[in-house]
């Protein structure tokens, strides 16, 4: 497996945010945490890539591809991680936002040659050239999950990549983050506070929970019965 968290604790001065918590995510798989905001989700993703703030105490342990990377920096741990927020440079082209998450072992001209072809793979070369306030929501989105993936991760965090768009743009943005997990055969971990952003079979952890255990996220009968009644609703 890519990731596994064992017995990690997470502590302030004031709390713990995180109690003993376990578990294991395997390549090309997502674990999906749901919990409403505040509630430590996010705190626990800066836990696993490393940069946690030092007001908390972290214990246990964080493996990636079964080594211990706990008191490893972040740019050691082989952890891309992806935001709510796009995060690019405004003063940098879209082909140049992609070669910022290339290793500094590729020369410049090799960066670029990967960039543009990153941006065929994915339809979008003709933005190649255009800066991040020049294309749309959607396209930015995908540019910034492609530059985190053009660091090679071996896990990918995803802290609520999806809350900022509009619904129309945010199913088409979430098969699109799916699917490329899926096909890099990366361990991801995403925290939302939206159960639509579940995938499908994925393994689901409440928060705050009753229990550590993680368990497969499957429709319950009472949402069942709340889609059905939505969609006679709808038609009626």
């Amino acid at each position: 497996m890519s990731l596994s968290v064992q017995n990690l604790t997470i502590k302030s001065k004031q709390a713990t945010l995180v109690g003993n918590m376990s578990f294991d995510v395997e390549n090309g798989n997502i674990l999906s945490i749901m919990g409403p905001s505040g509630c430590g989700k996010s705190t626990l993703l800066s836990a696993i890539a490393g940069h946690l703030s030092p007001e908390f105490k972290c214990e246990g342990d964080i493996q990636v591809s079964q080594k211990s990377v706990l008191t490893l920096p972040a740019e050691k741990r082989a952890i891309g991680i992806l935001f709510q927020d796009d995060l690019l440079f405004p003063h940098l082209s879209v082909w140049q936002n992609l070669a910022f998450g290339l290793p500094d072992t590729m020369t410049a001209p090799e960066k670029k040659s990967r960039a543009l072809a990153t941006l065929e793979e994915i339809e979008l070369g003709d933005i190649a050239y255009k800066a991040p306030d020049q294309i749309s929501g959607g396209q930015r989105a995908r540019i910034s999950l492609m530059r985190t993936l053009l660091s090679h991760p071996t896990v990918i965090l995803l802290d609520e990549p999806f809350s900022k768009l509009d619904k129309p743009l945010r199913k088409s943005f979430r098969a699109f983050v799916f699917k490329q997990i899926k096909n890099r055969n990366i361990a991801a971990v995403m925290v939302t506070h939206d159960e639509d952003d579940v995938p499908p079979e994925s393994t689901l952890l409440n928060w705050p929970m009753a229990s550590n255990e993680p368990s497969t996220h499957e429709l319950t009968q009472q949402e069942k019965d709340t889609d059905s009644l939505q969609s006679e609703h709808k038609h009626a």
